[in-house]
């Protein structure tokens, strides 16, 4: 394959890469060469881009180049936990064994990604259908009950003039009030991730209620598991802890972490490092847990431990945010509809009333 034809930024679907390990592991582990195993393996995905990476990775091998060093040209598949994985078990002979424990930890991380998903699911599915039903209000019904109101002889109650004041500015102006969110939304996306306003953005998600403990959980988990999982596989501890940090998805874990990192330099234990305030945002179990690890020299299990801890906790927590938002949700759309149907009821039982004296 020629240079030029190669997509460094290329990517696929998390499960995919999953099989693509479980796989490798097997039929490693049944001695078939590894050329041969990427060959059957780029046979079998039916993904095109994926096909194209393997068909390169390949060719890499082919050439005398190590597994690891020939998926480390595809950074956005192969991340850095899982080059350094690899790499240190061909250095040690170990690759047979960490290929199907990396396949079990891939695993659990994507368990973990559907859990936090199962717990956002309930609530975005309220919220997207209370947007819907007041945009369809906003749009096909509240500009007809404009004229409707206004032709009749009687005091129009708060409730209703309110609402008609919101169906005169949705009539004139409700392409542009949606069309101003839609942008501001995207405005938003934009600051929240491509400035240096997502550090900050970052801080306060950690901050909010519920969402933040979701957030905490599900980087502590995904912190464990990879550092425990490097560990155990012989990566040295600065590297793991380096390694690990780009693993994570928030940058206020990723930025202490590295700050950790470098406090190990100057003869200082993680779980001590960890009890600093300024690092708030790693749970007290985690910095006591991992000075308990520090100082049996099990600090490989107990990661690990940890990382299994956490992901029960984000399964208690899924179900609570459920139990909780559920009559939150309920009663503010239970208010929404209780206004809209005063506020037309009203003035209609009024004019009956008028025309019956």
């Amino acid at each position: 394959m020629k240079k030029s034809a190669i997509n460094k930024k290329a990517s696929i679907p998390f499960q995919e890469k999953i099989l693509f390990t479980k796989h490798l592991s097997t039929m490693y582990k049944a001695g078939i060469p590894l050329p041969e195993i990427i060959q059957t393996l780029m046979a079998q995905t039916k993904n095109s881009t994926f096909k194209k990476v393997l068909r390169h990775v390949l060719a890499e091998i082919e050439n005398g180049q190590s597994l690891s060093s020939a998926l480390s040209v595809y950074p956005r598949i192969f991340d850095q936990f899982y080059i350094s994985l690899i790499q240190i078990s061909e250095e040690s002979g170990t690759l047979e064994d960490n290929l199907d424990f990396l396949a079990a930890q891939l695993s659990k991380d994507n368990s973990l990604r559907k859990k936090v998903k199962a717990a956002l699911l309930y609530p975005a599915i309220i919220m997207t259908a209370m947007l819907v039903l007041g945009t369809f209000l906003s749009i096909f019904i509240l500009p007809r009950l404009v004229e409707f109101f206004e032709s009749f002889d009687v005091e129009l109650p708060v409730t209703t003039r309110i609402l008609l004041f919101i169906a005169r500015v949705m009539q004139k102006d409700g392409v542009v009030i949606f069309a101003s969110i839609f942008v501001l939304i995207l405005i938003f996306r934009f600051v929240t991730q491509k400035t240096k306003f997502k550090y900050t953005w970052h801080i306060i998600l950690l901050k909010l209620p519920i969402v933040g403990q979701l957030v905490s959980y599900s980087q502590s988990a995904r912190f464990t598991r990879n550092f425990g999982t490097l560990i155990k596989s012989g990566v040295p501890i600065v590297k793991s802890l380096g390694v690990t940090s780009e693993t994570l998805s928030n940058l206020k874990f990723q930025r202490d972490l590295d700050e950790i990192a470098q406090t190990l330099s100057k003869g200082k234990y993680i779980g001590t490092s960890m009890e600093n305030k300024k690092y708030w945002e790693f749970p007290v179990i985690v910095s006591k847990m991992i000075s308990v690890g520090e100082k049996s020299g099990k600090l490989d299990e107990v990661l690990l431990y940890l990382s299994s801890f956490y992901d029960d906790e984000i399964d208690d927590l899924s179900k609570n945010l459920a139990t909780i938002l559920e009559p939150i949700l309920l009663v503010v759309m239970g208010i929404a509809v209780g206004f809209v149907a005063i506020s037309i009821i009203t003035p209609i039982y009024e004019l009956t009333g008028s025309i019956g004296q």
